[in-house]
């Protein structure tokens, strides 16, 4: 019961709250003037997240920093001028599909889905580097001109940017890795739903730093758990001190409050310790003890058992429930006092009264999730013997979390995508309940070593691997195992410049040889689905949604999920085309500003929309 406070609203900290909603990184613990650590508004860090400039300013106050932090908060703020390409030849069954393989880098993957995603994605799953000083290998945005790039590592992008390893040598080991993680996590955390949750594998040399930004991202009342999982069964005895064999899974809540957990199946071994001695037909039970502690006076009281015997709880307990409430479960056969009447008394569980589900523990182990090396023996044999990846994470470990906190029809996101096991798992887990979760997965196509395997079987890059390969086969797989008529397809769309023409030129840059470019501002080489589907990114579509192109008056018209969005792109649009356009109703349309036969089509166009379809978006590009 909640005592009433008998004065007027905390309005200051309902305002943090609201605050610390939007910005939960911004919240920080202070003391007030009776020396009392309450929360309050970390105002240069509020200032940073509202500025696309860097702010300065030192104050002492707990909080996580590190060299690079105030660039990741506005490496995670500022746009972008790219978008995606659809890939056609490289997706399967394109049409109707609704999953989606990403490739490019993570971090403007997640810039561009921020309108059509936001608060969508159900579960996010992700196994960034581990910063092991191998396997990190990303992009290093940090001021140095392309020929020193070049000269410092021989490795770069087609922008300039370097590829390398982050050795603890380097003496940004721990902050280029939380450089690296924090404003993708801040971007996360914008996609998930209300009920969202994000699920991040890690080991021991960041799980300590991955925690204290996680808790600034997601706020620390949203931390969920951290999971440990026994990746291996065998010591390595060349190990010094210890041979690790667990990683941990730490996971957070975009809204603790929403979050539901639907629980683990119950084992057939746990629903067989309920049996039923008496023939009660309420079916099988299983027994509990009736005494607990700490006492409660009121509920120690002597209890006669059928065989004549006076019983006393415990010393130092007493009974569950007070007098009158044991005397009516006695009356309805819930009390226990063995096959002979004289036991001590015990409570009757009945398996028919128990969740169908058991709440996990934080330890699970691989007995019943697998472990690192059995999943790369189910990934070699599916790959007909070939190594490709060395630590895959086994599908029965990805599935239980999605078992635990997907729906049937939840969108499921993965950023680091690297062999797939994320959406194989969530069509395993589809063709075991019938579902129809919906997957995203994102991968830098990063070089595979020209030593490998992978390299050998023609496979440049890891994306080839994921989108060619291993979802390919994975849903070939299952299919022939179960016969589920699910979605085993998926869209293919790259990380690409903007489709627009940079137009912005001074008038001194102008050149009279360039007056010709200047005519559509849309570039060359871009198809219509490539604006599209840019259009679809900035309108808030998904796009997984199902598209059609239909010719209306000698023009190709595209629609988005019927008729949520109505797109032509073709030139020479007239009148009549905008007509017969409007007679659609779509809930958005969209034209190219320079496409219209003439400038009174351009200008009667709203003219036409308010007569025939008033509710109409209209846009241009």
């Amino acid at each position: 019961m909640d005592k009433l406070k008998m004065k007027s609203r905390d309005l200051t900290k309902g305002n943090i709250e609201k605050i610390g909603e939007l910005f939960p990184n911004v919240v920080t613990e202070i003391k007030d003037e009776k020396g009392n650590v309450t929360k309050a508004i970390d105002f240069e860090l509020l200032q940073q997240e509202l500025s696309d400039e860097i702010v300065e300013g030192n104050k002492e106050r707990y909080q996580l920093t590190w060299p690079g932090k105030k660039d990741a908060i506005v490496t995670a703020n500022t746009p972008i001028d790219k978008t995606l390409r659809p890939v056609k030849e490289d997706s399967l069954n394109w049409e109707a599909t609704e999953n989606l393989y990403i490739e490019g880098d993570n971090l403007e993957v997640l810039k561009l889905l921020q309108e059509s995603y936001l608060g969508r994605i159900k579960c996010i799953y992700i196994d960034p580097p581990y910063n092991t000083g191998n396997d990190f290998i990303y992009r290093d945005n940090f001021a140095q001109d392309k020929d020193e790039y070049l000269e410092e590592s021989g490795q770069v992008d087609e922008e300039g940017n370097r590829l390398f390893q982050n050795t603890e040598y380097n003496g940004r080991y721990h902050s280029d890795w939380l450089t690296m993680m924090y404003p993708r996590l801040k971007l996360a955390r914008n996609l998930l739903s209300e009920d969202g949750v994000i699920f991040i594998s890690i080991d021991d040399n960041e799980v300590h730093n991955l925690r204290k930004i996680c808790d600034e991202v997601f706020g620390e009342r949203n931390f969920v758990g951290d999971v440990i999982w026994e990746r291996a069964y065998a010591p390595v005895n060349l190990k010094k001190h210890f041979s690790e064999n667990h990683d941990y899974i730490v996971s957070y809540a975009k809204n603790i409050g929403d979050l539901v957990c639907k629980g683990l199946k119950r084992s057939d071994e746990a629903d067989a310790r309920y049996q039923n001695p008496d023939n009660d037909p309420r079916g099988p039970w299983t027994s509990s003890d009736l005494s607990v502690g700490p006492i409660v006076q009121e509920k120690i009281y002597e209890i006669i058992t059928p065989s004549g015997r006076r019983v006393l709880p415990p010393e130092g307990y007493c009974w569950r429930y007070t007098r009158e409430r044991f005397e009516e479960m006695l009356n309805d056969n819930r009390i226990w006092f063995g096959e002979n009447g004289d036991n001590v008394p015990r409570i009757k569980r009945f398996l028919s009264e128990v969740k169908s589900t058991v709440t996990p523990m934080t330890i699970w182990k691989h007995k019943e999730v697998g472990h690192s090396q059995e999943a790369k023996r189910e990934l070699n044999k599916l790959f007909d013997g070939k190594a490709y990846f060395d630590y895959p994470k086994s599908v029965k470990l990805i599935k239980r979390i999605l078992e635990l906190y997907t729906d049937k029809n939840s969108i499921i996101l993965d950023f680091f995508s690297g062999s797939a096991t994320t959406a194989h798992a969530a069509m395993d887990l589809n063709a075991e309940d019938g579902g129809n979760r919906k997957y995203i997965m994102v991968q830098l196509p990063e070089p595979t070593d020209e030593k490998s395997e992978a390299y050998k079987a023609g496979y440049e890059n890891i994306a080839e691997i994921g989108k060619k390969e291993r979802i390919r086969r994975a849903g070939k797989k299952i299919k022939e195992e179960t016969g589920a008529d699910i979605d085993y397809g998926f869209r293919v769309y790259k990380v690409d410049s903007s489709n627009m023409k940079d137009i912005y030129y001074r008038p001194d840059e102008l050149e009279q040889n360039m007056l010709d470019q200047l005519e559509s501002n849309i570039k060359e080489d871009r198809t219509s689905l490539d604006l599209l589907t840019q259009v679809m990114l900035e309108v808030g579509l998904e796009l997984s949604l199902p598209m059609e192109t239909k010719e209306i008056r000698g023009k190709e018209v595209h629609f988005v999920a019927g008729n949520s969005l109505v797109a032509c792109f073709d030139e020479d649009v007239d009148e009549e085309l905008i007509k017969e356009i409007a007679k659609i109703e779509p809930l958005k349309a969209v034209f190219r500003d320079n496409s219209f036969k003439s400038c009174p089509d351009k200008i009667n166009l709203e003219e036409i929309f308010e007569g025939i379809s008033p509710n109409t978006d209209i846009r241009v590009l």
